[in-house]
C-alpha cells in the first residue's frame, strides 16, 4: 500500500511539471530594432522575465487557462494579448509603439519663431528682445533681426514676407491690439508702443498661422504678459531720453504693478546732430497699471491698462511750394484696456476669455490745414479646449470685434468729415491630431461677416509636422488669409471685400546640442486686392478690387550659443521675389517696401571679469525700388542699401543695478530710402524732389536701471528670462 501512495505521488507530480507552459518570443520597435530591457508576464501572476540584448525573453509557467501576456518597457505603449496555457510552447512576437507624450511630440513650426515657451523649439529668446543692439527695447525692432521681415529704416514697422504693414497684427493675451505703434510724421520711423519688460514670451507667426487668428494677410505676433511677480519690488529707469519708475505690491493671491514714465529728446537733440529742423523735439508721458490675481485652483485674471500722451513740431520742406519750410505737428492720446481670464471648466474643458479696448486720437496740423483722426476699437473672444484624448484636442471660439474710424480734414477752402463703423463677427474651430510622437495635424476653418461690407468670408487651415529625427523635422502649412481693406479706402465706400493672400509654407528645422537651423520656402498668392482707377479719391467707384500679387522667397536663420564660450550669435538671411498690381500701380511692379536680400548677424558675449555683456548687429538690406514721376518706368529706381552696424554694452554694477549704453549706425552709412517728389511741375518741365533721410545717421541712448527689494538680488532682467 505504502509504494502505491509513493507511485501515484510521483506520478501526480511529473504530471505537474508535464503540464508547463513555455511562453516565448522577441520584443522590437516599429522599425524592428530588437529592444533589450522589456518586462514580459501574466498579468495576475508572478511568472515572466525581462527581455536579452536581443530582444529575445523565454519564461515558464504552471498555470492553465486564459490569461493576458503583457509586455512593456518606460516610453512605449504597453502591448496585451489574451493566450492559452495548455501546457505547450506558445511563440509570439512582439512590435512596441512608442507611447504618445505632448511634452516630447512634435510641434508645427512651419512660419512660426517661439520664445518662452520651454517646452517649444525656441528660437529666440524674451531677453533677445531687451539686449538686441539696435532694437533699443523695442520689440518690433527686435524682429528685424529674423529671417522674413524687411527693414524699412523710414517706418519702423513690421513688413513680413513680402506684405506691407498693415498686414500684420499685434495680440496682447489673446486680445487684438487696434493701434501698436506710435504715431509719427510722414518718412519717420516709429516704435512701438509697449515695453518688453511686460512680456514673458512672444509667438512670432510669418504665415500658415491657427485659424483663432484673423485680420492678417501676413503675420501675427502673440505677447503674453508676466504672470505673478516674485516678491514686492520698485523698479527705476534713468535714460538719457527720460526717465520711468515702476512698483509691484504682492498679496496672497494676486499683485498690482503701476508704472509712470515721462520722455523728452530736446536735451538729446541738442548735442546729437539731425537731418531735420525740430521746432519741438518728440515729448511724451505715460502711465499703466498691471492687475493680476488668482482664481480658483487653475484660474488666473489679468488686467492691464495704459494712458499715454506724445507730441512734437517738425519743420518740414513744401516741395509744392518751392521747398518752402512748414511746420507738420502732431499730438497723439492714447489709452488702451486688456483683460483676459484663463482656467479650467471641469476636468477635461479649458476656456480662454479676453477682451480689449482702444481710444486713439491724433491731432495734426500743417500748412494751414489741420487732420483729427480717431480710432475706437473693442475686441471680444471666447475659447474653449477640450482633449477628447491626449492624441485629439478640439478648440473652438467666437469673437467680436467694433472698429470705428472717422477723419475731419479742414483746410483753408474745404472740409471733408468721414467716419464708418465697422463689426466684425468671427467664428473658428480647430483640431489637434497626433498620429505619434512624431507626426502631428492642425486642421481647421475660420468664419468671419462684417456688417459695413455685407461680406461673409470662410478660411480653411491646415498645418503638419514630422520629425524624421529626435532633433529635426518638416513642417507644412496652408491657407486662406482674409483681412479687410485700409480704413483709408473704406472711409469712402463699402462697395469693396475683403483682401485675401492664400499661404504655402515648407520648413526644416533642427535643434542640437544648443544649435538650431530652420529653412524655410514659402509662397504668397494674393487676390482681391483694393485697386484705384484713378478717380477722385472721395468717390466710391474709384475703389475695386481688381488687384493681385505674388511673394515667394527663403528663409534661413541660424543660431549657436555653444560654439563660442560665454558666446551666443545668430545668422538671418531672406531672399524675397515680389510683384503686386494694387492701390494706385499702373502695371504689375515691385512694390517699394520690398528689398530682394535682407541679411542680419547679432553677437552678443558675456565677460564675467568684466560682469558684462556685450551686443553688436550688423543688418544689410539689398536696394529698394521707388517711383519717380520724371521717369516713364514705374518704380524704376532703386534706393541706397540699407546698412547699419549697432553695438550695445550691459554693465551689472551690482546684483540690482544696471548700466546700459547703445549706439546705432556707429559707423554712419549714409542711408536713405529713395525720393520724394512734389505735386506738380516746375518751370522745367520736372517734379522736383529730395532725399528721405533717417531722422538721424545715429542714435545713441544711456540708461541706469535700479531695482529694490527685501533681498536685493533681484533686477529688470529678471523679469523676463
Amino acid at each position: 500500500m505504502r509504494r502505491l501512495f509513493f507511485y501515484l505521488l510521483f506520478s501526480l507530480a511529473g504530471l505537474h511539471v508535464f503540464a508547463q507552459t513555455v511562453i516565448t518570443g522577441k520584443v522590437t520597435e516599429e522599425n524592428g530594432v530588437a529592444m533589450a530591457g522589456a518586462n514580459a508576464y501574466l498579468k495576475g501572476t508572478y511568472d515572466g522575465t525581462s527581455s536579452n540584448e536581443k530582444g529575445v525573453f523565454k519564461f515558464k509557467s504552471t498555470k492553465t487557462g486564459s490569461f493576458d501576456l503583457v509586455v512593456g518597457l518606460v516610453g512605449y505603449e504597453q502591448f496585451t494579448r489574451k493566450v492559452e496555457l495548455k501546457g505547450d510552447t506558445i511563440r509570439i512576437n512582439v512590435q512596441l509603439k512608442e507611447a504618445f507624450n505632448q511634452l516630447n511630440a512634435v510641434t508645427i513650426t512651419a512660419g512660426t519663431f517661439e520664445a518662452g515657451d520651454k517646452k517649444r523649439a525656441v528660437t529666440i529668446t524674451p531677453l533677445d528682445m531687451m539686449t538686441t543692439a539696435g532694437a533699443a527695447g523695442d520689440m518690433y525692432g527686435a524682429l528685424q533681426t529674423l529671417p522674413g521681415t524687411t527693414t524699412n529704416g523710414e517706418s519702423g514697422r513690421l513688413f513680413v514676407k513680402g506684405g506691407d504693414s498693415e498686414e500684420s497684427q499685434t495680440y496682447i493675451d489673446g486680445s487684438l491690439v487696434s493701434v501698436p505703434y506710435n504715431s509719427t510724421a510722414p518718412n519717420l520711423a516709429t516704435r512701438g508702443r509697449f515695453n518688453p519688460f511686460m512680456f514673458k514670451g512672444m509667438v512670432f507667426s510669418t504665415g500658415g498661422y491657427s485659424a483663432e487668428y484673423g485680420q492678417a494677410l501676413s503675420s501675427v505676433l502673440l505677447l503674453n504678459t508676466n504672470d505673478m511677480p516674485a516678491e514686492d519690488q520698485l523698479d527705476l529707469s534713468v535714460l538719457s531720453v527720460g526717465a520711468e519708475v515702476a512698483g509691484s505690491k504682492l498679496w496672497k493671491n494676486g499683485a498690482v504693478t503701476g508704472s509712470f514714465g515721462y520722455n523728452n529728446l530736446q536735451p538729446y537733440m541738442s548735442i546729437a546732430p539731425q537731418n531735420y529742423h525740430w521746432v519741438q523735439a518728440p515729448e511724451s508721458a505715460n502711465a499703466a497699471i498691471s492687475l493680476r490675481q488668482k482664481t480658483g485652483k487653475t484660474g488666473m485674471f489679468k488686467l492691464y491698462s495704459s494712458i499715454s500722451r506724445s507730441s512734437f513740431n517738425l519743420n518740414q520742406e513744401d516741395l509744392n511750394q518751392g521747398g518752402k519750410p512748414i511746420d507738420y505737428e502732431l499730438s497723439n492720446n492714447n489709452y488702451f484696456l486688456n483683460a483676459s481670464w484663463n482656467g479650467k471648466l471641469g476636468e477635461n474643458w479649458s476656456m480662454n476669455s479676453a477682451a480689449s479696448f482702444t481710444n486713439n486720437k491724433d491731432n495734426i496740423g500743417f500748412d494751414q490745414t489741420t487732420v483729427d483722426k480717431k480710432i475706437q476699437g473693442i475686441f471680444l473672444k471666447n475659447v474653449f479646449t477640450h482633449p477628447f484624448s491626449d492624441k485629439f484636442i478640439l478648440k473652438f471660439g467666437g469673437e467680436f470685434s467694433a472698429k470705428s474710424f472717422g477723419q475731419n480734414v479742414v483746410t483753408s477752402t474745404e472740409t471733408h468729415d468721414n467716419r464708418f463703423i465697422n463689426n466684425n463677427f468671427s467664428g473658428f474651430t480647430e483640431a489637434q491630431v497626433y498620429a505619434s510622437s512624431n507626426f502631428t495635424t492642425r486642421i481647421g476653418a475660420r468664419m468671419e461677416y462684417s456688417d459695413y461690407l455685407k461680406r461673409f468670408k470662410v478660411s480653411p487651415r491646415l498645418s503638419t509636422a514630422y520629425k524624421i529625427s529626435e532633433n529635426g523635422q518638416f513642417s507644412l502649412a496652408y491657407g486662406w488669409f482674409y483681412q479687410n481693406p485700409l480704413d483709408d479706402y473704406l472711409l469712402y465706400t463699402n462697395q469693396i471685400k475683403p483682401e485675401r493672400a492664400d499661404h504655402y509654407t515648407f520648413s526644416y528645422q533642427s535643434t542640437i546640442n544648443e544649435r538650431t537651423i530652420k529653412v524655410e520656402l514659402y509662397y504668397k498668392d494674393y487676390r482681391d486686392l483694393v485697386k484705384q482707377n484713378g478717380d477722385a479719391f472721395y468717390l466710391p467707384t474709384s475703389y475695386s478690387n481688381l488687384g493681385n500679387g505674388y511673394a515667394k522667397g527663403l528663409d534661413f536663420f541660424w543660431r549657436d550659443n555653444k560654439t563660442i564660450k560665454n558666446g551666443d550669435y545668430w545668422i538671418s538671411y531672406s531672399y524675397l521675389d515680389i510683384k503686386r498690381n494694387y492701390r494706385n500701380f499702373p502695371t504689375e511692379a515691385i512694390p517699394t517696401f520690398a528689398s530682394k536680400h535682407n541679411f542680419s548677424v547679432v553677437y552678443k558675449h558675456w565677460f564675467a571679469g568684466l560682469r558684462s555683456l556685450a551686443g553688436a548687429n550688423f543688418k544689410y538690406s539689398s536696394p529698394r525700388v521707388y517711383n519717380n514721376p520724371n521717369s516713364s518706368v514705374f518704380n524704376g529706381e532703386l534706393m541706397k542699401p540699407y546698412r547699419s552696424l549697432d553695438l550695445s554694452w550691459s554693465f551689472l554694477y551690482r546684483q540690482n543695478i544696471i548700466i546700459y549704453g547703445a549706439v546705432t549706425n556707429i559707423t554712419g552709412f549714409k542711408n536713405e530710402f529713395g525720393r520724394q517728389y512734389a505735386d506738380t511741375i516746375d518751370a522745367n518741365g520736372q517734379y522736383p524732389s529730395s532725399s528721405i533721410k533717417p531722422g538721424s545717421n545715429r542714435f545713441f541712448v544711456v540708461a541706469c536701471f535700479i531695482t529694490l527689494t527685501k533681498k536685493g538680488k533681484a533686477n529688470q532682467l529678471d523679469k523676463i528670462e
